[in-house]
Formats: C-alpha cells, sequence, structure tokens
C-alpha cells in the first residue's frame, strides 16, 4: 500500500496539481495534511484525504481524520492543535485513542519520520517553505507492506532526495 503525503503547500495549488498528476494510478492514497489555504470545496480534494491547518479557514475542513486502508490506520492532523511544536506525546495519545499505526502531520514545516512503539509518525515537511535544518521543499511516499514502513522522501522537482530514505520494521 503506497502513501503520498504532503503539507504546508500556502497557497500554492499548482504544485499540487502537478503532485496529484504525477502519482495518479501509482499510490493508493494522497493525504494532505493542511495549510493548503485552497477552499474546503477545491475540486483537488476529490483525489486527496485532506485536514484543516491553522492557515486555513473554511469551515469545511475536518480537523483531523482516521482513514482504514485495510492494512493500516492512518491518523492524520495538521498538528497546530495537538502543540507538535513541542513534540508528539499529545499526538501519540491521540493515535492511540483511535488504535492508529500511522500518524501524518505538518505544521512544523520540519521533515521528520520515525517509529515509537508500533506507530510510525511522519511530516512530510513543506512543499513550498520548509524551515529547520532540512532545507528542502519536500514530500514523502510510504510504502506498507506486511513486515515494513518504507519511506522516501522527494523533493519539488518529483526527485528522490537520496539521504531521506528510511526503513522501520512492523
Amino acid at each position: 500500500m503506497k502513501y503520498l503525503v504532503v503539507s504546508d503547500n500556502h497557497g500554492d495549488r499548482k504544485i499540487l496539481v502537478d503532485l496529484f498528476a504525477r502519482y495518479q494510478g501509482k499510490v493508493d492514497y494522497i493525504f494532505h495534511c493542511g495549510d493548503s489555504e485552497l477552499p474546503g470545496d477545491d475540486e483537488l480534494w476529490q483525489q486527496a484525504y485532506v485536514v484543516t491547518g491553522n492557515c486555513d479557514y473554511d469551515p469545511k475542513y475536518k480537523k483531523s481524520q482516521l482513514v482504514d486502508t485495510g492494512m493500516n490506520r492512518v491518523y492524520f492532523t495538521h498538528g497546530h492543535l495537538s502543540d507538535v511544536r513541542f513534540g508528539i506525546t499529545r499526538l501519540g495519545l491521540e493515535a492511540q485513542a483511535v488504535d492508529a499505526n500511522i500518524v501524518l502531520f505538518g505544521h512544523t514545516h520540519q521533515i521528520g519520520c520515525e517509529k515509537v512503539g508500533k506507530r510510525l509518525f511522519l511530516n512530510p515537511g513543506s512543499i513550498s517553505q520548509p524551515r529547520g535544518p532540512i532545507q528542502v521543499k519536500s514530500y514523502a511516499i510510504i510504502d506498507s507492506t506486511p513486515d515494513a514502513y518504507s519511506v522516501q522522501y522527494y523533493d519539488r522537482d518529483f526527485q528522490a532526495v537520496p539521504d531521506l530514505s528510511f526503513v522501520f520494521k512492523k
């Protein structure tokens, strides 16, 4: 099962159009972790699951979602309401409450990927405004198999970032 994860495009609709077109039929699910700054009824969202961010003001967006893919239970939220700037403890408790094994979030604009207990936590970074020590406009692909999660980060030009590839045993 392949999941494309993107966040924090901050009004840049074209990058989402290009990204969704490139991966149409190549991934099973697309998750957008908020701060799109697009209308909640934008036709792009017919191809993706999306949540609200602190810069999204359309009430059509949900604060968080749980998606059962048949292989994984994916919980995702933007992160601002979970205080992710101060760590993932609160986010982890939210994921535990819904028995999610993949947890996706944005907000910090910083790439992050780790497995804590049985849960994979992933922040795809920002596709338009990266922050922190890794200055790559990024998104991520998770390849979930019965035995492992393989995570690869990509830059805005759809090129794999060699040093940003991870494998976690389930």
